[in-house]
């Protein structure tokens, strides 16, 4: 099962896959009206300081297809694949063509290691043609001491921001773009009550364009769209298949979930950042601006990148108990080993509920279709459905 014709007669769909299959046309038509672009690394970026400032966020991608011929230059073979490929986009000269600044969460150590090597190029090669790089060093542990420190990085950021756009970014900015992505995060979640609600109507393909197509448009303009697609996915045909939650590696195309989903599957939900992850908390507008965006980005629920096991453990039995999934697939590439260090008493705590499990690791990126996937998939699918 891949994207389906109810979905592709869709115009708001279309268009949506139109942005999420040409990521970078949106980028280009913006800057010719003349909005400065600002590419993002890395999930915990704040949208809301950015857009607050009539920038556009765009998140940086990984194209399969080029060969990582800086890449190999610089970077060890032991980072992880995806993030290989999207440092070959930003050093070859691709994203300093395309945008005006970029910034680096710390989302992940490995991202943490490519902003050191982004820093360092800079300044030892300061003629190569890459973004200006601002870094955000959060920190993750949630108590009161990290969330005034965050809050005070925040500070630090805002001040780079009104840079870019060259004017002080009031409070009430900041809160008018909060609302619109609120309203993003709300039409979002929309699709998610047709994931997972008691009738299947969208298909965990159809749920990856919808909302990575956020990464590389309007904001507002994609919630439009999405509140169409909602509308209209109301009285799709029901997906009557067993459901299964995705864990593991960031997927940026279909291809994998196309894969799985053919084996007869269908994916409710999914806890990595291209997926339900990105609309999981809102600005609260009752909180300081400040308190307000730490706290959407510090209470997500918990990433395999950072977290420890035990939250892990807790996050995922929260979010296959909402998706109502019948079985969870495990799934990472080569050299992330973090999510696998999760596995093992994710795994247990999973079947002590009755949950089936499936476990891919040291995968290579790009997805590349293989017999023993497919009969592991196939298996898999038909245990669950031996199950309903």
């Amino acid at each position: 099962m891949s994207i389906r014709d109810c979905a592709l007669k869709s115009a708001a769909f279309s268009k949506l896959k139109e942005f999420y299959d040409h990521r970078e046309d949106g980028i280009k038509a913006a800057r010719k009206k003349g909005t400065k672009v600002i590419a993002e690394l890395g999930c915990d970026v704040p949208d809301e300081l950015l857009l607050a400032g009539g920038l556009m966020p765009v998140r940086i991608y990984a194209d399969p297809d080029r060969e990582l011929v800086q890449t190999n230059k610089y970077l060890e073979f032991s980072f992880d694949p995806i993030v290989r490929a999207q440092f070959e986009k930003i050093i070859d000269g691709t994203y300093g063509d395309l945008v005006d600044a970029m910034v680096v969460s710390n989302s992940t150590d490995v991202i943490i290691r490519i902003y050191l090597y982004l820093r360092e190029m800079h300044r030892v090669e300061p003629e190569k043609n890459i973004p200006e790089v601002e870094f955000i060093d959060w920190l993750f542990t949630r108590n009161l001491l990290y969330q005034q420190r965050n809050e005070f990085l925040l500070g630090l950021f805002q001040e780079t921001v009104e840079r870019w756009a060259g004017r002080k970014i009031s409070d009430e900015e900041i809160i008018e773009a909060a609302k619109v992505c609120n309203a993003d995060k709300a039409a979002l979640r929309k699709i998610g009550e047709l994931r997972h609600g008691k009738e299947v109507r969208i298909n965990g393909s159809e749920a990856l364009v919808i909302i990575g197509s956020a990464f590389f448009m309007d904001r507002k303009e994609h919630t439009k769209l999405v509140e169409e697609v909602a509308k209209e996915a109301a009285s799709w045909p029901v997906i009557d298949a067993p459901r299964v939650f995705f864990t593991g590696s960031n997927q940026e195309s279909t291809d994998l979930y196309d894969k799985i989903e053919a084996s007869g599957v269908v994916i409710v939900g999914e806890d990595h950042d291209w997926g339900d992850r990105f609309y999981d908390r809102d600005f609260n507008l009752d909180y300081t601006v400040r308190r307000a965006l730490v706290d959407c980005y510090m209470l997500r629920e918990f990433s395999s990148k950072k977290a420890f096991t035990s939250q892990r453990v807790a996050a995922l039995n929260r979010e296959v108990e909402k998706t109502a999934a019948d079985g969870v697939i495990f799934y990472m590439n080569e050299y992330e080993e973090a999510a696998s260090w999760d596995y093992p008493p994710q795994k247990k705590s999973l079947e002590a509920a009755g949950k089936k499990t499936l476990y891919f690791a040291k995968m290579k990126w790009p997805f590349k279709d293989s017999e023993d996937i497919s009969a592991k998939l196939d298996a898999f699918a038909n245990d669950l459905k031996g199950g309903r």
